[in-house]
């Protein structure tokens, strides 16, 4: 998690409305209507399902109580307002009271591309879609439980397994590799390398191959080298199984083992 940031959160008025700058609208307006472009036949099913049901608007930001009355009515989450940066301990709390974090700012021009903190855009484009899919949001209320139970230490293990799948996850479907991951599916550029690039390492997850993802080291202010796959959204349902005490135990193994070469530079030298 970074240490700091010059992003300030907007706070609710007693409505629970944010009010946006006209500036800000135009900027969820480029950014939704650049990234809706980037994703069509390479976003999963079940992300488009849940972008219709949404309806974001186009030419402003979203207010987070619309789009905590759809996620309400179909997997009872909803939208937390929170600042630009929380710590670990409140964002596990959060996940497994499905209330789901948001960061209410949207980024500045000069970081329309990339930016390391999670702002608005991120989070209702990247995430809220797929949070009307009961196994993505039971698998995300079941790892917010998880981190709950879990050390300082432990947590920074964890980290990866969240960074696998509900950031940068693939899908492997019959139709041809898929996205699902936020942090991809927020990105113009990461969208079209993940799937395409050739030197990206592609690896199988699933219950039994959780241990590698927590052992696999990334960066987040780089292109992903390695990315895990499913074969469908539904197949969370399957890691969710495992028990809190059995991810623990698995956290552990891999402090043990050590972590996997890493396949970038470290980032002094980047």
């Amino acid at each position: 998690m970074a240490k700091g940031t010059k992003y300030v959160s907007k706070h609710p008025d007693e409505q629970g409305v944010i009010h946006w700058s006209d500036q800000e609208n135009k900027t969820w307006q480029t950014l939704i209507t650049r990234q809706l472009s980037h994703i069509k036949d390479k976003a999963c099913d079940e992300y488009i399902e849940g972008l219709e049901k949404l309806q974001l608007p186009m030419d402003r930001v979203p207010q987070l109580n619309d789009v905590s009355k759809v996620l309400k009515a179909t997997t009872g989450w909803q939208c937390h307002p929170v600042p630009a940066l929380i710590g670990f301990g409140e964002f596990f709390k959060l996940l497994s009271e499905k209330k789901f974090p948001v960061a209410t700012f949207i980024r500045s021009k000069e970081e329309l591309d990339y930016l390391q903190e999670p702002d608005i855009f991120h989070e209702i484009f990247g995430h809220c879609p797929l949070l009307t899919n009961a196994s993505f949001a039971n698998y995300t209320q079941a790892y917010g439980k998880m981190g709950l139970n879990a050390t300082k230490e432990q947590r920074v293990f964890l980290a990866r397994l969240y960074w696998f799948t509900v950031e940068f996850g693939l899908l492997d479907t019959p139709q041809g590799l898929r996205i699902y991951g936020g942090g991809i599916l927020s990105s113009p550029s990461e969208t079209d390398y993940a799937l395409t690039d050739k030197n990206v390492e592609r690896k199988v997850l699933n219950k039994e191959k959780v241990l590698d993802a927590l052992r696999t080291p990334y960066r987040i202010d780089i292109m992903q080298p390695v990315y895990y796959m499913l074969n469908k959204v539904s197949d969370l349902d399957r890691i969710r199984e495992l028990e809190v005490e059995d991810v623990l135990a698995l956290v552990e193994e891999a402090k043990a083992l050590g972590l996997f070469t890493a396949k970038f530079p470290p980032k002094d030298v980047a």
